[in-house]
């Protein structure tokens, strides 16, 4: 594993055909905040995240995953890997430069193994945020980002190798063998995660709230917003974190969560757990059980933005 030149994740950029009703569940009911926006593209915040924003909405004939965005610590190290990248053979789409995006900063992007579009950043403009107080049920961060791979090995050795990511913990199965991979870039549990499913495509997207009260408040809203729940409430095992996943309108998955696992990175060892346990997908017995219906869900659409830079 290469030493690390990442910190964190930053925000995930995602495209719709339907960007009106996708921005109105946002900013009315998924609790984020329109920091910066013009006609079909939209920077969403989190009202207690320093990031300038966590997602970004643009508008496109077809529903797709622009990039995934993570930082790093100093321009140098922007610079150090993305020569380590073009060394390595990964296609860049971009050198190192000003980013033309809400809150400015120095970095890059390259397509990933499969073809998604990473971006890495340092020197962004930290946002005026605020604490967000006891029963405020709105998302705090962007807590991790969980990828559908058709070749989950391959994915997670790009991960490994290039970008220094650790596996934290492993789910499998006793008929269909290992199918989640947990991977941290810091002492959170994860900031990403890759599935093992039939085509790339994005699995969820996961926002951290305050606490157990504001996240149990948050689901509550959603479901008297009518908003489709597929999976939830509970708590996973791998993380000890909360789960309520509800889908979006098109048709991506998203969670709310809170109380995500932070490890000790010098003595943790990972764990391999077997998901047909039942304690293993939900702590609590809370939850709907996990079923076939679940997980197509989660498969999502193939992506067709694969291997095609976006314009913003």
């Amino acid at each position: 594993m290469t030493d690390r030149l990442i910190t964190h994740l930053r925000h995930i950029d995602l495209t719709v055909p339907d960007y009106a009703r996708q921005l109105e569940f946002f900013t009315r009911t998924w609790g984020l905040a329109a920091a910066h926006s013009e006609a079909g593209l939209a920077f969403l915040a989190a009202e207690g995240s320093p990031e300038q924003y966590i997602v970004r909405l643009r508008e496109a004939p077809d529903k797709r995953v622009d990039l995934i965005a993570f930082g790093a610590a100093t321009a140098a190290h922007v610079d150090t890997l993305a020569g380590r990248l073009a060394a390595d053979g990964v296609a860049l789409i971009s050198e190192p430069g000003t980013l033309a995006t809400p809150g400015g900063g120095y970095g890059f992007r390259f397509f990933d193994n499969e073809g998604r579009t990473i971006e890495v950043s340092a020197d962004v403009a930290v946002r005026r945020h605020r604490r967000i107080e006891e029963g405020e049920s709105v998302p705090v961060r962007l807590s991790h980002v969980v990828i559908n791979s058709a070749d989950p090995d391959a994915t997670r050795a790009f991960y490994a190798r290039h970008l220094g990511f650790a596996l934290t913990d492993t789910l499998m199965h006793p008929r269909m063998g290992e199918m989640m991979w947990f991977l941290r870039i810091n002492s959170w549990h994860h900031s990403l995660a890759i599935a093992r499913g039939p085509h790339p495509a994005l699995h969820h997207v996961s926002f951290e709230l305050r606490g157990l009260d504001e996240y149990m408040r948050g689901t509550g809203r959603l479901l008297r917003a009518g908003v489709e729940k597929i999976w939830g409430p509970g708590r996973h095992m791998a993380g000890n974190n909360t789960f309520s996943y509800f889908l979006d309108p098109s048709g991506n998955t998203m969670e709310y969560t809170t109380e995500l696992e932070r490890v000790d990175e010098d003595t943790w060892h990972p764990h391999l757990y077997d998901f047909s346990q039942p304690e293993v997908a939900d702590q609590w017995g809370t939850a709907n059980a996990m079923s076939e219906f679940v997980a197509r869900k989660s498969f999502n659409d193939p992506d067709p933005g694969l291997f095609i830079a976006p314009p913003v």
